[in-house]
C-alpha cells in the first residue's frame, strides 16, 4: 500500500482531480467529508463546539451553519485554533480507521488522502508522496469569483488567507497542472495513479 496526500490552493479543482484518481482505482479518504461527519449532531465534536461558539451558529434544523461558522473563524485567530484543535484530532483518527481498513482488505492499494490544509498542517512528512493541484494564482482568482458570485476584493482576501500556490508547489514531490482542459487534467491525473499503483505493488511485493 501506498498512501500519498493531495492538497492545493482554493479553486485549484483538487475535488476534480481527486474525482478522477477515485476513478482510476484509488481509495481516497476525504478529510472535508470525514469533518463534516464528525461534528454531526449528538457527537462530540458537535458538543464541543456548541460549547465554544454557542448556539448562533446552528441552523433551524439543528446543524452546524459551516458558512456562518466560516465568517467567524475567518477573522478571529483564536476562534479557529480553537475549531481546530477540536475538529482535527477527531478527523486523524477517522482518516487511520479507515486506512487500517483499507490495508486489511487491499494491502496493494493506492490511498490519496484529500486534506485541503495538508501542507499548512505538516501532514505531508509522514506521506510517501505529497500531490499539488496546481493552477496560477491569476486562474484561482478567476475560479473563485466565478464559482462563489463573489467580487475580486472578497475572493482575492479568501486566496490570501491561505499559504500561496506558489509555496505549495515548492513542497509538492508531484505537480498535477489543471490549468488546462479537463482532458489534460485527467490523463496527468491518470498517470500519476499509474505511478503511485506501480509503486505500491512494488512495496508488496
Amino acid at each position: 500500500m501506498i498512501i500519498a496526500g493531495l492538497t492545493g490552493g482554493i479553486a485549484s479543482g483538487k475535488s476534480t482531480i481527486a474525482r478522477f484518481l477515485s476513478d482510476a482505482g484509488a481509495q481516497v479518504v476525504d478529510a472535508d467529508k470525514i469533518a463534516r461527519e464528525v461534528v454531526k449532531p449528538g457527537t462530540p465534536g458537535y458538543d464541543a463546539i456548541l460549547a465554544l461558539f454557542g448556539r448562533t451558529i446552528l441552523l433551524p434544523e439543528g446543524n452546524i451553519d459551516r458558512k456562518r461558522l466560516g465568517e467567524i473563524i475567518f477573522n478571529d485567530p483564536d476562534k479557529k485554533a480553537g475549531l481546530d484543535a477540536i475538529v482535527h484530532p477527531l478527523v486523524f483518527e477517522r482518516s487511520a480507521e479507515m486506512i487500517a481498513q483499507i490495508a486489511a482488505k487491499t494491502p496493494d492499494a493506492v490511498v490519496i488522502m484529500d486534506v485541503p490544509l495538508l501542507i499548512e498542517a505538516d501532514m505531508g512528512r509522514d506521506l510517501e508522496e505529497v500531490i499539488v493541484v496546481y493552477v496560477p494564482e491569476t486562474l484561482q482568482l478567476k475560479r473563485l469569483m466565478n464559482r462563489d458570485g463573489i467580487d475580486e476584493q472578497s475572493a482575492m482576501a479568501r486566496i490570501r488567507s491561505q499559504m500561496p500556490i506558489e509555496e505549495k508547489r515548492k513542497r509538492a514531490t508531484v505537480v498535477i497542472d489543471n490549468s488546462g482542459t479537463i482532458v489534460e487534467s485527467r490523463r496527468r491525473a491518470l498517470a500519476v495513479f499509474n505511478r503511485l499503483k506501480q509503486s505500491s505493488k512494488t512495496a508488496a511485493e
